[in-house]
């Protein structure tokens, strides 16, 4: 050990205050469930709600974005700036968006959880377990090596097994929390193998070191560092269902409960470009010139595959809705990797536009939804068909679901969908990458076919008596969709909140 090296690491209680209270909410609802009788087992999801929004509470002590602990630091040096080189938690702008985004994800996720916590679902592991992994995903954005990065990764995704698999008795349930582990467990083996090798080949787990000795990796080890680069993306590339790691996307989602899938294409699809871009932006820019052209092909392919899949479900298949908003999410993912590929050819901020257009999906795809999870009280079948006439039984949820969904076309007037799109589509034009804008166009075109099939459904005159029933909506479910159309409508009328992330440094 060096003379000069403290091993005495600090600890910010206020800085990792969002993420911990999350986790002791978890284990708090836990030991509380073996107490509380089944009659008041609803308290536990309230009690789940308010420790989420207490999280979010907690982020406005950091905005300024310069907290940091867990950090190992040269003794002789004060300057606050070496102080904060080697940390393993970080609490900058880049990490407080996305824990707003995860920890708000979780907590609409809640709302939409507590009908079913109450009919269907075990109350009191379906909350720890949905906080815990909310915890995890709130650790992810700060981590700044690659050892706390593949916790977080194991904390986020656990739990969302169970989460998948907890519906007792349904098979699909069952199969579905099967495909998801198995994938998960072999994405995450190649992420461990490719970690081992940078290990290896620069001697440090910390991301800004590591991204200072790529530079210095002797000829004999070149090889195993490329090696390692393009095996630790697995597993983040599987959490955002990118192709080809996109299978059991399908499949889960519609076998899980309904928040459960709504959760996965949210804050599943966060903690995957989160971990992207600290690992190509941060800890391997030196070798933009392998992980730049695979994930730019990722792009297209993912983007893609999704749309096409979604453009051929069947209206009247049992699931179908689900399914739709699945094979959407996986053409989604394909939009959030173009920024990030193109950041390996132009400047790092071009990650910006990844945040901008997470932030968006983020809040019309849960609203989507939590629109689904409505008529899905009437309709158990979760077809797309069975929104056929929504209007004339339900005018709010028809105009909250027509509205989400041309946003995700990108069509007014979801306006910010539109915007996001167009800056996702600038960063691939300014990076050089003309096909990709092409195929990503061509991408938006098959996108307007399913979207807007979808909305053309909800106003048609309902040609039976199924479609006219009144839907009644629990007041958690109310709320989620009221609190989505509301940041939605806020977000198109102020494109700059979330669009500003597009235009400056996040690091």
């Amino acid at each position: 050990m060096s003379a000069t090296t403290s091993l005495v690491q600090s600890v910010d209680w206020a800085t990792i205050a969002p993420p911990t209270l999350t986790a002791l909410v978890a284990l708090g609802v836990l030991v509380a469930d073996l107490f509380v009788p089944a009659a008041r087992k609803q308290f536990l999801g309230w009690v789940s709600v308010a420790g989420l929004a207490a999280a979010l509470v907690l982020l406005l002590p950091l905005r300024a974005g310069d907290r940091a602990t867990f950090c190992l630091t040269p003794a002789a040096q004060t300057d606050s700036a070496a102080q904060t080189a080697a940390c393993s938690y970080t609490a900058d702008h880049f990490t407080l968006v996305i824990q707003l985004l995860v920890l708000g994800g979780a907590l609409l996720t809640a709302l939409l959880s507590l009908p079913a916590t109450r009919e269907k679902l075990p109350a009191g592991e379906y909350w720890f377990l949905l906080l815990s992994s909310a915890a995890g995903a709130a650790l992810l954005p700060a981590s700044r090596d690659l050892a706390t990065l593949v916790v977080a990764l194991e904390v986020a995704s656990l739990p969302a097994f169970a989460l998948v698999g907890l519906k007792r008795g349904d098979r699909r349930s069952s199969e579905a929390a099967l495909k998801f582990f198995l994938s998960s467990v072999t994405a995450t083996a190649v992420t461990l193998l490719g970690v081992s090798f940078v290990y290896a080949a620069t001697g440090t787990l910390h991301l800004t070191e590591i991204a200072a000795r790529l530079d210095e990796v002797p000829r004999q080890l070149q090889t195993l560092a490329e090696a390692g680069v393009a095996l630790t993306l697995v597993g983040f590339a599987f959490k955002l269902a990118a192709v080809p790691f996109h299978f059991w996307v399908p499949d889960t989602y519609t076998g899980a409960p309904l928040p459960v899938a709504a959760y996965l294409s949210v804050v599943g699809k966060a903690v995957g470009f989160t971990g992207l871009i600290l690992v190509t932006v941060v800890a391997f820019p030196p070798y933009a010139d392998v992980w730049g052209p695979a994930l730019a092909v990722l792009a297209a392919l993912t983007m893609t595959a999704g749309n096409v899949a979604a453009l051929r479900q069947d209206p009247a298949r049992p699931g179908s809705a689900v399914r739709l908003l699945a094979w959407s999410s996986v053409a989604q993912a394909g939009y959030l990797l173009v920024p990030i590929g193109a950041a390996a050819y132009s400047s790092d901020e071009q990650v910006g536009a990844t945040v901008a257009y997470a932030l968006m999906y983020a809040v019309v795809n849960l609203g989507a939804f939590a629109v689904v999870a409505l008529v899905a009280r009437t309709h158990p079948g979760k077809r797309i068909a069975d929104h056929a006439g929504l209007y004339a039984a339900s005018p709010a949820a028809a105009l909250a679901l027509a509205f989400f969904l041309l946003n995700l076309a990108g069509l007014p007037p979801g306006i910010i969908g539109l915007f996001a799109k167009v800056t996702v589509f600038s960063s691939a034009v300014d990076a050089g990458l003309g096909w990709l804008a092409v195929v990503m166009g061509v991408n938006v075109v098959i996108g307007l076919a399913y979207y807007l099939r979808w909305t053309a459904l909800l106003f048609r005159t309902p040609q039976d008596a199924i479609a006219t029933e009144p839907r009644r909506a629990p007041a958690p479910v109310t709320l989620a969709i009221v609190l989505t159309a509301a940041a939605g409508a806020v977000l198109s009328g102020y494109p700059q909140f979330a669009l500003r992330f597009a235009t400056t440094a996040l690091f």
